[in-house]
Formats: structure tokens, C-alpha cells, sequence
């Protein structure tokens, strides 16, 4: 996508991507589970399944006079519909297998005013708004999973922003994007949970993950401004921020990455000190691909010469025999 000059100043997107790490530090306090433990969520509030009538107790009486969606060419899917009517800012969902992420997702709907008629009397800053607000606009702690405001995720895939960028606070209690701290603990658990699903008002979109990795999360302590990158129209900045990737990626998963992929970053916290991320980047499915199916996933060349097999879980070591010991 051809981008448009950004006029968002560096100082915003600072204590936006500040804001995150000090939010999550505050709610997710300093111990951290080894593993989840429980089967559900625990902290989900709201549902698929709530009335009509439960959201017109949050959502201002005039909402559908205030705002209205309009199909592409394309249509906008049923789901989609139903969820704008709930929220404009409904922009897709997203589910990563083995997770807890299943979850709509919200486009931040940028700098607000003091006073506004939708998004109440505070003023915000861009990306800000559901780091306390859950996809109903009602108040709540963990906040919601939302995508970047400078992002385009329209339904012409050649207007889409190279590179979507979607946030999540890390919950104690695995919601949120809490779960995915299991690519960190383990990072062999990517073989078990190597797709990401992420959908727009208008059609389904397959992921692979091909790097996980912490890296800083503020302007200061890094020239890898993840968070400011979402429009990487040329090779240049592509090679960049693929190459920021693999330096610091915790396991060479072997997915071929090149310039013209789209790519996905799911954006948490790491650690408060020193405002660290860990982000997962995935790219989506080329023609042939198989969701599901790991062994059809294009691998780089290099990566081939020591896995002919393409891309497999390895298998576990077996301790040797000692010669003298007797069957």
C-alpha cells in the first residue's frame, strides 16, 4: 500500500506505547504462572450472546443514528454486521490456536477529544482508549485486543497496511494476549501452534508465525519502532524489519519470509523496567499453502540444507545405550 504522509507526531505514539507497558504492569502485577492452568478464561465479562437490549444500556440511545456501516463490493460477512452494530470500531477477529486469543478485535479509533460524545469525557491519545475499555466501550481493566489506528485493514487486500499491528495487555490469568507467553516459555511450542486466524469485515485471512521475540517498546531504547511500522511499501523497510526479527527471534522457525508478504505483529507486555515487548510476527499463507498443515509452508533454502524434511517438530533425543549394559 502506497502510504500517505503520517501525521502522527513521535511524542503520541511515545506514551501510547508507553501507556501499554505501564497499564500491564499495574494489572498484571510482578508473578507470573509458569503454565495456565485453568481450562477457560477467567476474566471475560461479556459475550458474543449478550441482548440487543444489554447494549443499548452502554451504548448511547441514538448509536445507530450516529453511526451506520456500508458494504464493499465485496459484502461485509453477517458476523461483521452484527458486531459493527455493537461497535464501529469492530474491525476483524482473531484466534491463534492453543491459546486463549479468540477474540474480536477493535481499530483504535486515534486521538480523542475531551468530551466526545462516543468515547466519554477524557481526553486520548491514539492507541490508548481500549487499554481500559473493553469492545462494548464499557470500562474494564484488561481492555480489549485492538489494532493499530494507523493500520488499513479495508477489503481490497492492495490497500491493506503491510504490516497489521495488534495489541493485548499480558493477563496473569492467560487472557488477553497473557496466553502467548507460551511461545516464550517453550519456544518449541510454535511446531504445536504455528497459525494465527485474523479476519476483516469482509473475509478470513491465514497466518504463519515465523519469528517471536522481546524487544524494547519505546523510542529511546530502540531504532526498531515496530509499533510505528505499519506500512512497508518499500523492499528497504520490508528487509528491515524482517531482518530486527530474526536478529533476536528465540527459535529459527524456518518460514520463508520476502518482500510483497503480508505480515501480522501481536504486540504485549515483558517486563516494566525497561518497557520491554514481546511481539509474535506471522505472514500470511502464500497460494498452495495449507493452513493446518505445517509441512506445506515454504522454507528458506538455507534452512533446507539442514532439514530436508522442511519444517517438522523435532523429535526428542533418546538417551544412548551403554555398550556394556545387558539387554
Amino acid at each position: 500500500m502506497k502510504k500517505n504522509a503520517k501525521i502522527v507526531s513521535a511524542m503520541v505514539a511515545l506514551c501510547a506505547a508507553m501507556g501499554v507497558g505501564i497499564y500491564a504492569f499495574l494489572s498484571n502485577g510482578k508473578d507470573e504462572p509458569s503454565e495456565i492452568v485453568s481450562s477457560e478464561p477467567e476474566t471475560i465479562q461479556t459475550t458474543e450472546e449478550q441482548t440487543t437490549e444489554e447494549y443499548h444500556d452502554i451504548l448511547p440511545k441514538n448509536w445507530a443514528e450516529m453511526y451506520s456501516y456500508s458494504a464493499s463490493d465485496m459484502g461485509m460477512t453477517q458476523k461483521a454486521r452484527e458486531w459493527h452494530r455493537r461497535n464501529k470500531d469492530y474491525i476483524g477477529w482473531l484466534r491463534l490456536d492453543g491459546t486463549y486469543v479468540d477474540y474480536p478485535v477493535m481499530l483504535d479509533p486515534g486521538e480523542i477529544e475531551a468530551g466526545d460524545p462516543i468515547y466519554g469525557p477524557e481526553a486520548r491519545v491514539p492507541n490508548s482508549f481500549y487499554l481500559d475499555h473493553a469492545w462494548d466501550m464499557s470500562y474494564y481493566r484488561d481492555g480489549a485486543i485492538y489494532m493499530d489506528c494507523k493500520d488499513n485493514f479495508s477489503g481490497a487486500d492492495a490497500d491493506q497496511s503491510e504490516n497489521l499491528v495488534i495489541y493485548g495487555h499480558n493477563m496473569a490469568n492467560g487472557t488477553m494476549f497473557g496466553s502467548v507467553r507460551r511461545y516464550r516459555q517453550d519456544p518449541s511450542y510454535f511446531y504445536d501452534s504455528p497459525f494465527i486466524e485474523l479476519s476483516n469485515c469482509y473475509k478470513d485471512y491465514k497466518y504463519v508465525i515465523f519469528a517471536f521475540l522481546i524487544t524494547p517498546g519505546s523510542y529511546n531504547a530502540t531504532d526498531f519502532v515496530y509499533w510505528n511500522m505499519e506500512e512497508l511499501d518499500t523492499k528497504e523497510d520490508f528487509d528491515f524489519y524482517v531482518d530486527h526479527c530474526k536478529a533476536k527471534w528465540m527459535l529459527d522457525t524456518g518460514v520463508d519470509v520476502e518482500y510483497g508478504d503480508q505480515l501480522l505483529t501481536l504486540s504485549t507486555c515483558y517486563a516494566d523496567y525497561d518497557n520491554s515487548r514481546f511481539i509474535i510476527v506471522g505472514r500470511r499463507l502464500r497460494e498452495g499453502e495449507v493452513y493446518g498443515d505445517l509441512s506445506t509452508i515454504q522454507c528458506r533454502e538455507d534452512y533446507k540444507k539442514d532439514h530436508p524434511n522442511g519444517i517438522e517438530k523435532p523429535k526428542p533425543k533418546t538417551e544412548e545405550k551403554d555398550e556394556d549394559t545387558e539387554e
